[in-house]
């Protein structure tokens, strides 16, 4: 390592940031995510720990649903170490799953209910779960993976019968309207093969002697794409994930326990969402409002009966909701605090956020292999916009030579940011090699992230390394030529990737116009001229009506990518049209 510019990092020079209360280091919890529930079902056994639809559980009922659950799964034959996939929406029967399946000292394996069947066969195949607790609106595509990938055991959930009793029967009212909203939520259809969840989960409770998880084994594997390749199975400890609860507990001390109110509009599936509300959320008795998808109109229905005062989300959620509380005069004022993440937030959101709710929204950052959250921008007055903030308590951070990651940046140049702590995970499932490549001697994981750092420990995110486009031996970032293409006043959103040519790749764009702006390409074109470099300039532009988007709002750039070489493909194929006859693009 380069030691003049590592003794600068060795200080750690964003402590001087972290507000009054936020300690340097946590005290390092001692106990697994299965004592993490249980101690708040015995401090806050009356308050209500979830709500779905209006309808409410209390800790000490969701404590022993998750007994009764844990018994029937062992009934069932799961035991330490087996997996276990949960393939669900929000909604209170996967809390109970989950913690059920780590009271066994087992392993939850989450999957999103949307995946096709093609990709739950991957991670089937990967994990080898035995059991499935799925949402009955995807058995059937469990039921129909191919032997041996199929689990044995296929326990189906119905959504609607956890929600009160008024909603269940306005669903079955013989309107268009009930019937459609009906169909999005359960199917009729009863497939061979699978066993209701409802009728295990209501019988005897777990023998409290029944072995329990240890802090260094394992709770979750958590499918992601990693730094590099494929999807493969992020391996996260009861240790990593309640160091990274409790890091959440002391960075915003001013959430008083038993008392808050946490929204689930992230998907809980997801690293951010399963730590931001199923485990932090849990570990200081909150009350977690759980939305099966992200519909405005659904949290503002909740606004007015359980108002939040904790929303974790990401920046088109924020955006999304003061327009509709506008449309709808609903204050979304007690909305203390709001954590932004998976993509960058812009100024202008944090500003109307802040002046709508009277509260603070900070941007902060994180991986899958960090649990997820390993920075964040400080819940106070020394955050900084535009950043994605400082390390966590307990929490290092270097900036590396992507290829040398030996040797240190110095302060504000670009690198490869490097990150160790107690919320770092411990590989990949079944992976050594991919492990190796992204644990470095001494527990640094690189993050495949370039970004630079102030003299004042604030990081800033360049790009992805895996999402650099190398054109004419010149390297272009993405969110560079983004952030330039935003400028332009009938931009509302843009994407750009690399396209394979004979120079390596062409930088190519597709954008999103506000209504009623007229696409000229050319006219783009020049005003990145104005900006950026010749060779970052897209060499094309798209316009599309919208960006495709994870459930979580970040940008799909593979299927941009997809989306611009069809067009490409379609002009090409219709060459003698004029371009503003054919798709919309230019050069």
């Amino acid at each position: 390592m380069a030691g003049s510019s590592l003794a600068a990092y060795a200080s750690r020079p964003w402590l001087a940031s972290y507000p009054d209360g936020v300690p340097a280091e946590i005290d390092m919890p001692t106990g697994s995510l299965v004592d993490l529930i249980d101690h708040s079902v015995s401090e806050f056994g009356a308050t209500v720990a979830l709500q779905f639809f209006g309808r409410r559980i209390t800790y000490t009922q969701l404590g022993e649903r998750i007994s009764s659950a844990a018994e029937a799964l062992r009934r069932l034959g799961v035991k330490a170490g087996d997996r276990v996939a949960l393939v669900l929406p929000n909604c209170p029967q996967l809390v109970v799953a989950f913690y059920a399946v780590l009271r066994l000292g087992a392993i939850v394996v989450e999957h999103n209910p949307l995946y096709t069947a093609t990709e739950l066969e991957q991670q089937f195949a990967d994990h080898g779960a035995g059991v499935a607790v799925v949402w009955n609106k995807a058995a059937e595509k469990v039921a129909n993976l191919p032997d041996p990938v199929r689990p044995a055991a296929i326990l189906s959930v119905d959504l609607i019968s956890e929600m009160p009793v008024h909603t269940r029967l306005a669903l079955r009212l013989p309107l268009a309207k009930s019937r459609s909203a009906r169909a999005q939520l359960t199917t009729e259809a009863t497939l061979t093969g699978t066993d209701r969840w409802d009728r295990l989960v209501h019988g005897p409770t777990i023998d409290p002697a029944h072995v329990r998880p240890s802090i260094d084994d394992v709770a979750v594997l958590q499918y992601t794409s990693g730094t590099t390749g494929a999807p493969k199975g992020a391996i996260l400890t009861h240790g990593n994930l309640v160091a990274n609860a409790a890091q959440g507990r002391a960075w915003v001390p001013g959430l008083q326990p038993g008392k808050e109110t946490i929204y689930a509009v992230l998907p809980l599936f997801h690293a951010y969402g399963l730590t931001l509300c199923l485990t932090y959320a849990m570990s200081i008795g909150a009350t977690l409002v759980l939305f099966p998808r992200f519909d405005v109109d659904l949290v503002l229905d909740a606004m007015r009966r359980t108002p939040a005062t904790f929303l974790p989300g990401v920046p088109p959620i924020y955006e999304r909701l003061v327009v509709g509380a506008a449309r709808r005069s609903i204050k979304l004022t007690g909305i203390r605090y709001s954590l932004s993440g998976a993509m960058s937030l812009p100024a202008a959101t944090i500003k109307i956020w802040e002046e709508v709710t009277g509260g603070l929204l900070v941007e902060g950052y994180g991986l899958t292999e960090t649990s997820p959250v390993a920075l964040g921008n400080p819940m106070g007055p020394a955050r900084r916009p535009g950043t994605v903030g400082i390390p966590f308590p307990s929490t290092e951070i270097r900036v590396v030579d992507p290829d040398d990651p030996a040797s240190d940046r110095p302060v504000g140049v670009a690198g490869e940011l490097l990150i160790r702590g107690p919320q770092v995970f411990s590989g990949y499932w079944n992976r050594p090699a991919e492990t190796a490549a992204a644990l470095l001697p001494g527990g640094w994981l690189r993050s495949g992230d370039i970004v630079t750092m102030s003299a004042d420990g604030f990081v800033t995110v360049v790009d992805r390394i895996k999402e650099l486009i190398i054109t004419g031996g010149f390297n272009v970032a993405p969110t560079e030529v983004e952030e330039q293409l935003m400028e332009h006043p009938d931009v509302v959103a843009a994407a750009v990737v690399g396209v394979p040519s004979r120079s390596g790749e062409d930088v190519m764009a597709a954008v999103v116009l506000r209504d009623g702006a007229l696409f000229d390409s050319e006219a783009l074109r020049e005003f990145c001229r104005r900006r950026l470099t010749a060779y970052k300039v897209p060499k094309r532009i798209v316009r599309v009506d919208e960006l495709p988007r994870s459930l979580i709002g970040k940008v799909l750039r593979r299927q941009v990518r997809s989306t611009i070489m069809a067009v490409l493909q379609a002009n090409a194929a219709s060459s003698e049209n004029p371009p503003s006859a054919r798709a919309e693009d230019g050069a």
